[in-house]
């Protein structure tokens, strides 16, 4: 073990180094020790085979003692010498530390070299001599000393006096290795003559079996100017024109498993590693600057995003920005709900306690009075005779309603009172543009028979309903009432015969807007309140030069005359979580029509799942509109006494076919003319519905009680005109509104006025959309807890993809480089990209296809009942789906924020954004459509299989150009997950163009280039 230190002397001035004959490359070492001189070994030579390493740095390669120092006179012999400095290349050494730092040799073996320096020979070629690193003289490498003199010792321990020594000639003691920096070693290869024949050995690392393989010509070196962009060649010129090595296996393996490995000799490139550029020309590789991140291949560094992270050598873009930026939104966000929830609670409470102070002094203002006193009109349980049902109702009415007198507001005297009744006519009879509101209906031999049923469900119906009247429409189940009723309003179209409104024929269609309808389910939208509800159908449907002033008085007028004034702001709630009774739901239902000003009234089971005291009420608001002139004509299933005697007139159907229709006070007489007997103490409506049921034996004891009897008989009732026969049926006893017999040209103003009330019905197209975007918004917000949990999911979703890309730091494709580099290119990767798209889009489909369901699948129904009623459907549709729009974005924007802060992937932050914003909106939209196609409960799961299925065939596996080759590619490219595929492609390989043959990718691929931004 030999110990070498270092003389520190005025005549020495750097280091020298040359390549031997190996191609490696040594250059001469002084060794720096504290307290350690060894006068005879004051250098030594270290030689190198790896061109990427800085020879004056590290520990690695083969190491030799240095010969004594040959002198030549130079300059004539004028005293200035030149001392020749040889390796003694007998023996190869490896080099260590020791304690502390010093650096020791050892006898290194030749078999106990590493492989890339086990070539190495440290001899010198012919006619080349060692060289001065820094010297002007381009074929010596001469170190200039003084000549020896006895009077200046050579070494001493005391002696302190030294030239500087060059910093860059102390050996590295931190790693063995260090490629931080390259030096510029084509100053000593340039040297080196092509043309020369006595160099001995391959520049390859594979020794002299290893042959290079040129790459460039010299036409091709001065065209680019060096190597390619992105490629580092710090040996090249263009006497040393680059050089493909053959690799050796460790290399190999690197290649093929898609990693890059050193230059496999000298002369060959390698591309700029990643945390560093080589700008143009390939001499020179720097460290990525602060600010700035630097690629693979990267031959300028790209500034950084705003907000990024990004040290000195970093290789990606890190942006804290977006993400800082969102969560403080949110911060704020809920910092806001919070105070407004802390307002909201104290205001209650103050609310609470002012009313509890005066309920205390209303109950020290009643201790005054006699205790034993009761108020007339509230009397006691145990002392009223009077019936409980009739005295709450009572005392619950309203001093406004439907009921009371019916004077036109320029009739009252200046003394008498003007209700809110009042107030509904005039609005109405502006809406309508006459005072006779109501609508009449004629048919004759009316029939409905589908294609696909053997026998029609409606057959032989005659008869005529007046306007200004109550009719209840009753049958047994499948008896063909509430087919008549769509027909009669034109939900369905019939099948034959003639229909009439108001005298003329026409397609009934065309009154939908002046018709409402009253479905027996209580279709109203839970998130919105009483008010909200009923004001939205009269902001639509109302005529369109109407302004909200006489809307909102219109509509508060009505909800006065519903007798909802109490509840006009609480939530409707849904079946499940109720707010309001079930009578004041069905009463919102009704005010939804009304609001319209409608001149005829269907309802459907308007008294089904209603207790009798509501079902009571229902019907008498039905009765006391059916006084202004509005005809109304209901669905009754098994009513009540009462109920059926407040109707005016009844239609009974039994097997597609009329069996009574007349006044409701007529219709047990007809029965019992037929035999029929009513018990005394039942219920006259349900003995009826038994007998047109087919249980007529019950009150016949003989003859016929058949359905068929009974049709029979009403058609020969029909037929001989008696005063029962629907021509001449008189319902004035029942009505309490006068019916006039009109003239003729009293109709033909009536059917002008009728034509022009429809045509000015309705709100504007752009009004529409913006009503429905409103109320949209407005249930959004009240649901605002899914909303949270969507962005919530959606933050996590984009984490959860980012962190699975977070390994590949951003480089997330390979291909052959450019020609003429190609054969050095390791592994190629089309497809990683399209992976990352493939994962984007899962997420998003997870995502953004549950609250794509809910944007028309909780509101079919509703969307049905205002798309009969006039309301615009496209307006609707746009509506919705304008409303969805913050949603979408506040979701894209938490998710991509969090997927681009750990993924990095090459494409910029907005054209991922927006990539990712129509993928969310062709998610939504795919499953609004599957929701509106499908059962309410299969709609979530249809959409989460079909968002994997649009996502999963998105061309990467099988790829567009297999698919091609079947012939499908029409397919592929019309889903969305293709889409998104291909702008990922894009914008992720688009720009490395300089680097690689992207266009082998896209045609290996089938992802086009171009398509996108």
């Amino acid at each position: 073990m030999a110990t070498i230190g270092h003389r520190q002397n005025d005549d020495i001035v750097a280091e020298a180094s040359f390549t031997d004959t190996a191609a490696c490359r040594c250059a001469l070492r002084p060794i720096a020790e504290q307290g350690v001189i060894d006068p005879e070994n004051t250098q030594a030579w270290r030689c190198i085979a790896d061109a990427t390493q800085d020879v004056y740095k590290g520990l690695s390669g083969v190491w030799y003692f240095s010969l004594p120092e040959e002198y030549h006179a130079v300059d004539g012999g004028r005293g200035r010498l030149t001392a020749l400095l040889r390796p003694d290349t007998k023996t190869g050494y490896a080099a260590r530390l020791a304690n502390g730092n010093r650096l020791r040799l050892r006898s290194l073996r030749r078999d106990q070299r590493r492989l890339v320096d086990e070539r190495c020979t440290g001899e010198i070629e012919k006619r080349e001599v060692p060289e001065v690193k820094g010297s002007t003289d381009p074929v010596l490498a001469q170190r200039a000393v003084r000549p020896p003199s006895s009077n200046s010792p050579t070494s001493s321990d005391d002696d302190d006096s030294s030239l500087p020594v060059d910093d860059t000639s102390t050996i590295d003691h931190r790693s063995e290795t260090s490629t931080d920096e390259v030096p510029g070693l084509a100053s000593s290869l340039g040297q080196m003559s092509t043309g020369d024949e006595s160099r001995a050995g391959s520049t390859c690392l594979g020794g002299d079996l290893a042959i290079g393989v040129p790459l460039q010509n010299r036409t091709g070196w001065r065209e680019t100017k060096g190597c390619l962009p992105g490629f580092l060649c710090p040996n090249n010129s263009i006497d040393r024109l680059p050089e493909y090595c053959p690799p050796l296996v460790r290399c190999q393996n690197a290649r093929l498993s898609g990693g890059n490995c050193g230059p496999q000799g000298l002369l060959e490139p390698f591309i700029c590693p990643a945390g560093s550029y080589c700008p143009l020309g390939g001499k020179d590789k720097i460290k990525c600057p602060a600010g700035h991140y630097c690629s693979v291949g990267a031959y300028e560094p790209t500034k950084c995003s705003p907000g990024a992270y990004c040290p000195e050598g970093t290789n990606r873009n890190m942006s804290f920005l977006p993400p800082g930026l969102i969560l403080a939104l949110d911060v704020l966000v809920l910092l806001i709900m919070f105070a407004f929830k802390i307002r909201n609670y104290f205001k209650d409470k103050h609310a609470s306690s002012a009313r509890g102070k005066r309920f205390s002094r209303l109950n020290k203002r009643a201790s005054f009075f006699d205790k034993n006193q009761h108020s007339k009109q509230y009397k006691s349980l145990q002392d009223s005779d009077i019936a409980l049902e009739s005295r709450i109702t009572h005392v619950q009415r309203s001093e406004t309603g439907f009921g009371g007198s019916i004077t036109p507001i320029d009739s009252k005297d200046d003394n008498e009172l003007i209700t809110d009744l009042d107030l509904f006519i005039q609005s109405m009879s502006k809406c309508i543009g006459t005072e006779k509101f109501g609508l009449s209906f004629e048919f004759s031999d009316l029939s409905f028979h589908p294609k696909k049923l053997p026998r029609p469900i409606l057959s032989e119906v005659t008869g005529k309903i007046d306007r200004g009247s109550l009719w209840g429409v009753m049958g047994a189940s499948g008896a063909g009432k509430s087919t008549f009723v769509n027909v009669l309003m034109g939900k369905q179209a019939h099948t034959g015969g003639v229909t009439k409104i108001n005298g003329v024929v026409g397609d009934i269609k065309k009154y939908k807007k002046i018709i409402g309808y009253v479905p027996q389910d209580d279709i109203v939208l839970p998130e919105l309140t009483v008010r909200e509800n009923i004001m939205h159908s009269a902001r639509i449907r109302l005529p369109s030069n109407w302004n909200q002033t006489q809307i909102q008085k219109h509509v508060d007028n009505l909800i006065s005359c519903l007798q909802l004034a109490h509840v006009r702001d609480s939530l409707v709630g849904s079946a499940a979580n109720p707010v309001i009774s079930g009578g004041q739901r069905k009463r919102v239902s009704i005010g939804i029509e009304l609001a319209a000003a409608p001149m005829a009234l269907f309802l459907d089971e308007p008294t089904s799942g209603l207790d009798a005291t509501s079902a009571s009420s229902i019907m008498m608001t039905l009765k006391e509109l059916s006084r202004l002139n509005i005809t109304v004509i209901t669905i009754i299933h098994q009513p009540r006494a009462e109920i059926f005697e407040s109707l005016d007139s009844v239609i009974l159907f039994g097997k597609g076919r009329v069996i009574y229709q007349g006044p409701e006070q007529d219709v047990q007489p007809y029965f019992e003319h037929l035999g029929f007997r009513f018990p005394y103490s039942a219920n006259p409506a349900d003995t009826i519905m038994d007998i047109i049921a087919g249980q007529g034996h019950l009150y016949k004891p003989s003859g016929d009680s058949g359905i068929w009897p009974l049709i029979h008989n009403w058609k020969a009732v029909q037929a001989s005109k008696t005063p029962r026969s629907p021509g001449s049926l008189s319902v004035a006893s029942s009505i309490q509104t006068p019916q006039l017999q009109q003239t003729d040209s009293n109709k033909t103003q009536e059917a002008l006025s009728l034509r022009r009330s429809i045509r000015s019905r309705g709100a504007p197209f752009h009004k529409q959309i913006y009503h429905c975007l409103l109320r949209s918004l407005l249930q959004q917000y009240r649901v605002r807890s899914s909303f949270f949990f969507e962005i919530g999911v959606s933050a996590l979703g984009g984490f959860i993809i980012g962190l699975a890309q977070f390994n590949a730091e951003g480089i997330n494709f390979r291909g052959f480089y450019r020609p003429p580099y190609t054969i050095l290119s390791p592994s190629i990767d089309y497809f990683s990209v399209p992976l990352m798209a493939l994962l984007v889009a899962i997420a998003i489909g997870l995502i953004a296809s549950s609250p794509g369901v809910k944007i028309f699948g909780e509101e079919k129904l509703v969307y049905w009942r205002e798309a009969s009623s006039g309301h615009n459907r496209l307006a609707y549709y746009l509506g919705k789906v304008l409303s969805t729009f913050p949603r979408m974005l506040v979701a894209n924007l938490h998710f991509t924020a969090s997927f681009m802060l750990l993924a990095t992937p090459r494409i910029d932050w907005g054209a991922a954004f927006a990539a990712n914003l129509l993928y969310f909106y062709t998610i939504y939209g795919l499953a609004s459509i599957l929701s509106m196609c499908a059962r309410r409960e299969d709609g979530p799961l249809l959409a989460v299989m079909a968002s994997l299925i649009v996502g999963v065939l998105n061309g990467m596996s099988p790829s567009l150009s297999v698919v091609a080759d079947w012939h499908m590619s029409w397919f592929w490219r019309a889903l969305p997950g293709t889409w998104l595929a291909e702008a990922y492609f894009e914008k992720n390989v688009g720009g490395l163009a300089y680097l690689y043959g992207v266009e082998h990718a896209s045609r290996a691929s089938g992802f086009r280039l171009g398509k996108f931004g």
